[in-house]
């Protein structure tokens, strides 16, 4: 029996495309049965129409509509995304480019089974402000100022109630070329880590799911480096 699987989007939906290809193609087991986008003016909703998902398992849950004097009620917005998740049954969830924070009462119901796709290394380049554009241009910075080893990497991780604190269980490297700009290390990117997504789903099928532990990036005594390049990322990108 397939597994059921939801993926949770922000904007262009490329990444939740490539998954919805591998569910039809029989690539990977597993029934792509729900879109939640946070944004209605999301790219990623046509792609899932063309996807031939009904329209009634494409929601909108957009934070916005759950914000009380300014800030968002994370219990109501969560709840909200809990329910439409049980509706369909759904047995795993992939963040796939979803920008805002998950509610803790989501990592909790769906603890083990819910993943996080970021486009750079983690920790050294998550958290606050380390979203799409403005990752790749903090490591651009940080390997320029460093003269460290020109690669990056892309991941999947464990969602946890801190952001971008969970387990990395599958990863791989991209060259940084020379001449590379944030938008053209992105380009590059973009497909490797669609592909990391959809082997990490054949490991949770095939329940091979193992954390990942590599030698850290940042070395003693360049802490001070990485958050100058981090902030100057974020002030570049500040909506990326």
């Amino acid at each position: 029996m397939k597994m059921r699987l939801a993926s949770l989007i922000s904007g262009g939906g490329t990444t939740m495309e490539a998954i919805g290809k591998a569910c039809l193609s029989g690539e990977i087991p597993f029934d792509l049965v729900c879109v939640i986008s946070s944004n209605p003016n999301s790219g990623g909703i046509e792609k899932a129409k063309k996807l031939g998902i009904p329209a009634e398992d494409i929601v909108v849950i957009n934070p916005d509509d759950f914000r009380v004097g300014g800030k968002v009620d994370q219990e109501k917005f969560g709840e909200a995304i809990i329910k439409e998740l049980k509706k369909r049954k759904v047995d795993v969830v992939m963040q796939n480019g979803w920008y805002p924070w998950t509610p803790n009462v989501v990592t909790d119901a769906y603890s083990g089974m819910i993943f996080n796709q970021h486009p750079g290394p983690i920790p050294e380049f998550g958290g606050k402000g380390m979203y799409g554009t403005a990752v790749h241009a903090a490591v651009l910075e940080f390997r320029k100022l460093t003269g460290g080893e020109m690669w990056t990497e892309v991941v999947a991780q464990r969602a946890e109630r801190d952001m971008d604190a969970g387990a990395v269980v599958k990863s791989a490297r991209v060259e940084i070329m020379a001449g590379d700009s944030a938008e053209t290390l992105q380009k590059r990117a973009l497909p490797i880590e669609h592909r990391v997504q959809i082997e990490l789903l054949k490991d949770i099928a095939s329940s091979n799911v193992h954390e990942l532990i590599r030698p850290p990036i940042v070395l003693a005594g360049e802490e001070k480096i990485l958050e100058a390049a981090r902030q100057k990322a974020i002030k570049m990108y500040p909506e990326s």
